[in-house]
């Protein structure tokens, strides 16, 4: 009678075990996974990157975006455990780079297409080829808003068009570490505050100084309609250098780049 008392509970310890092993290694799976991670290019095998050229990979639940170092770039993929199958038709536009650039971008591309399987360590994440060979090796790229300062490259018109800025104007975007957004609208300088949860960001009521400027022209027309934009931004992605703030539709509203 002992001994069959014994035998249960040693059943029962190691099915308690076993049932907490099962849940670790659950666990250490998930936090692995490439989903919904932001990295930076450190290495392409038996080649030197570029300088001053920065490649970069988003992984979002069904697509990956970037820049190949020259273009932007999109590519639908799908995942099966640690095997990866990244559409062969990815997207980029079209600009013209210098030759090492434009060579470097279509090595990554081609790196890219080639990944059926990857690995994350710590904060590196490496594609794999089928043969198990490294095609390309990335760090962990910060997403944070917290504690950076940015310029505004670009914006939306309000009119289904995202423009450059007038010459000689300056708009400028600083996100606190005390969740405060201020900087200068290109005349005026505005103050709000801020709220991120994941990839949406919500913009408080805007307040600026009341100053006019003649110079340069078109400076004030062009802050209403930046103070417009910023106030319907409901996403952002920060992308190396590049922050991208869209609207709930995804529209872009405004580009920036760090300072």
């Amino acid at each position: 009678m002992q001994t069959q008392k014994f035998l249960v509970v040693l059943m029962t310890v190691a099915s308690l075990t076993l049932a907490s092993c099962a849940t670790a290694t659950l666990s250490a799976d998930t936090s692995k996974s490439v989903q919904n991670t932001s990295w930076s290019l450190v290495t392409l095998p038996n080649q030197p990157l570029v300088p001053d050229t920065q490649i970069t990979l988003n992984v979002d639940n069904d697509k990956m975006t970037g820049s190949d170092g020259c273009n932007r770039y999109n590519a639908s993929y799908t995942l099966n455990a640690d095997n990866i199958n990244i559409n062969k038709n990815v997207a980029t536009i079209m600009m013209a780079c210098p030759e090492p650039i434009m060579r470097q971008a279509s090595s990554y591309i081609s790196a890219l297409t080639q990944a059926t399987g990857y690995k994350i360590e710590g904060e590196q994440l490496t594609l794999l080829d089928t043969a198990g060979k490294p095609l390309a090796a990335f760090k962990k790229q910060s997403v944070e808003l917290s504690g950076t300062s940015w310029r505004v490259t670009n914006i939306n018109n309000g009119k289904q068009a995202v423009t450059s800025l007038v010459n000689d104007s300056t708009l400028t975007s600083v996100f606190s570490a005390d969740g405060r957004l201020s900087g200068s609208a290109g005349c005026n300088n505005y103050n709000s505050s801020y709220n991120v949860a994941k990839k949406t960001l919500r913009i408080g009521e805007i307040v600026t100084t009341c100053k006019m400027c003649a110079k340069p022209t078109g400076v004030m027309e062009q802050e209403a309609l930046f103070l417009k934009a910023l106030a319907t931004v409901a996403t952002y992605q920060v992308d190396g250098k590049r922050l991208e703030l869209r609207t709930a539709d995804g529209a872009l509203a405004v580009m920036l780049i760090s300072q």
